[in-house]
């Protein structure tokens, strides 16, 4: 680097992006990176685990981190636990102060919930010396219909934090409207879930009956679809119990994705004798096809933010059978775009299961109404909204 390059180096406004995975880099802020950089001429550092890859496509994921380096982003790679109470999290917090410390960052943009714990607190000094700390919450632990324990636990962790949160971006409407009236943040913006890629959904094209051949499923056979992680969060074991009391031969259940839950998941299978009617599809890259052959998107979470697999579903013009929980129930409205379940009753949910697969002019109304509303949460909305608050900051 000559010396025009350092004093220009030197120059740029630095920015911190911090996340726990690089999927979730690649996945919610591939486009605030580059906006950061090539729009607003900043000096982006981006913090996360870069060698954990459970949950992608790790050769698509490698190229990604290969293009971030090329593209001259600066990579703190820190191996950050998932679970809040990880051991590996003590040496992590360490790893992440000295980076702070050892750079003036004009903005410190955290997300996740237990590396936004680590980064607010591991950024005090920085804000006191003029660093902007952004937060952008995906969903919080506590909600309407959440647990005591979590509201006993997390509530207050993020209402100390919020203390040291210049701006806290949320991306549902219960989250904002809670975190606005009894948070301390400075500012509090909400943007509609993290956004969607529409046209490229909508501009999907598949051979039905091709598609269905290669995945041994006959024409004649209904398809339900769950799309997402394998984590007792996401409650895909209700829908196999569902589908062990309905006892319908015709029914396929297809799961796309990994993670802890997966060998559970597919020993329970085995011991329901529903081996014929589920296919544990893993990881797809073609996941926008396995969505043109479904007929219902069912979606039992706990916890949700604002579900980027249920707006794909809407965007596919399916219709939706999902637990009435915060994120699920502002893009699904009941009996227009399917059916929201109170609670996680195996019952319920087999009923509206059988209710829809009985009902294909009903589906399609659900499906349209579906595509229609999803439309509001194009991803050009919400980046629109991050990029004014980016200009705002990096002024």
């Amino acid at each position: 680097m000559n010396g025009s390059e350092t004093l220009e180096s030197e120059n740029k406004k630095k920015v911190l992006v911090v996340a726990s995975v690089v999927s979730f880099i690649e996945w919610f802020n591939k486009e605030n990176l580059e906006y950061l950089k090539n729009n607003l001429n900043c000096e982006v550092h981006v913090a996360c685990n870069f060698d954990y890859m459970d949950d992608t496509d790790e050769t698509r994921t490698r190229e990604y981190i290969a293009k971030l380096k090329k593209e001259g982003f600066i990579l703190h790679n820190i191996h950050f636990a998932r679970n809040p109470w990880g051991k590996d999290n003590i040496s992590a917090y360490k790893q992440l102060k000295t980076i702070i410390n050892k750079n003036r960052f004009m903005l410190i943009h955290c997300h996740t919930p237990t590396v936004s714990i680590m980064t607010r607190l591991a950024a005090r000094d920085a804000r006191k010396n003029g660093s902007v700390v952004m937060y952008t919450c995906h969903g919080f632990h506590f909600h309407n219909a959440s647990s005591k324990k979590n509201w006993m636990i997390y509530y207050p962790v993020e209402c100390y934090l919020s203390r040291y949160t210049d701006v806290l971006i949320c991306i549902n409407v219960e989250d904002y409207k809670r975190a606005k009236k009894h948070f301390y943040a400075k500012n509090v913006v909400r943007i509609p879930g993290v956004g969607l890629d529409i046209e490229r959904i909508e501009s999907t094209i598949v051979n039905t009956n091709q598609k269905k051949e290669q995945l041994g499923i006959q024409n004649d056979e209904y398809v339900l679809l769950s799309v997402g992680e394998m984590t007792a969060n996401k409650n895909h074991e209700l829908v196999l119990r569902a589908l062990k009391k309905l006892n319908n031969k015709k029914i396929k259940y297809l799961l796309c994705g990994h993670g802890e839950e997966e060998k559970k998941l597919k020993n329970l299978v085995t011991d329901l004798q529903l081996n014929d009617q589920v296919l544990f599809l893993g990881y797809r890259k073609d996941v926008f096809e396995i969505y043109r052959i479904a007929d219902i998107f069912v979606f039992p979470s706990i916890r949700e933010g604002m579900p980027v697999a249920l707006m794909e579903a809407m965007a596919s013009n399916l219709p939706v059978i999902c637990s009435n929980i915060r994120g699920n129930r502002e893009l699904i409205k009941n009996d227009f775009g399917g059916r929201l379940i109170e609670g996680h009753n195996i019952d319920d949910y087999a009923r509206a299961i059988a209710d829809l697969a009985g009902d294909r002019e009903k589906c399609l109304r659900f499906g349209q109404y579906n595509a229609l509303t999803i439309r509001n949460y194009d991803k050009s909305k919400s980046l629109e909204i991050m990029k004014q608050v980016y200009r705002e900051l990096c002024k």
